[in-house]
């Protein structure tokens, strides 16, 4: 006797948005390369020809998870310039090292296991462009040669950043409040030198 189907009918967008949030737990708790579809689709309740209805593969999937990832961190990353420079750094920083922390495993398949793909890079790079425009817009530089050398720093600090956080997840040589202020650290000390006025007068030099 044939097994009756209990599975739930959802509308597509909301289908869509399950099989997005049990691909990021999927990836979030394994390496990229031990995840399967099969098992995804099985996580879910649906069959595999639903599951690649909506993705046409593991990297697609992957990719929307990210792209909904960055999306939401620069949601988490708010830059009111009613508030101090470190303040906002603090929580730009805490917003992304608690996305890095829950999920590292995405965050190493997205900058190790990925690296050279095109598609993943290009939302890590559209997600640290939008970062540097909104830091640029609260800080005070009327002159345009100025703002021109802090986008720079700005660029080079968010790299640099990357770099030394996916470092971090691999071997935590420090805490994580201590990686943060390293950060802060770094971008305060890179733009003191074109700032009118000390950025953080209370941070140590």
């Amino acid at each position: 006797m044939p097994v009756q189907d209990h599975r739930k009918r959802l509308p597509p967008a909301e289908r869509r948005a399950q099989l997005l949030a049990v691909g990021a737990r999927a990836f979030a708790t394994r390496p990229y390369e031990d995840v399967l579809m099969e098992e995804v689709a099985e996580q879910a309740g649906v069959s595999r020809a639903l599951l690649y209805k909506h993705f046409a593969g593991k990297h697609e999937l992957f990719a929307e998870v990210y792209r909904q990832a960055a999306g939401d961190l620069l949601a988490k990353s708010r830059f009111d310039p009613a508030d101090t420079l470190v303040e906002q750094l603090v929580e730009g920083m805490d917003a992304h090292l608690d996305y890095f922390i829950a999920n590292r495993h995405a965050v190493l398949a997205a900058n190790r296991v990925l690296a050279g793909d095109p598609v993943i890079q290009t939302i890590i790079t559209e997600e640290l462009d939008t970062l540097r425009s909104r830091l640029l817009g609260v800080l005070p530089l009327a002159d345009p040669s100025a703002r021109r050398a802090a986008s720079q720093v700005l660029r080079s600090w968010l790299v640099f950043v990357r770099v030394l956080v996916v470092d971090w997840l691999t071997e935590e040589t420090c805490t994580r409040t201590e990686l943060r202020d390293a950060c802060i650290g770094g971008v305060l000390g890179a733009l003191r030198p074109l700032l009118p006025a000390d950025p953080a007068p209370e941070w140590g030099r």
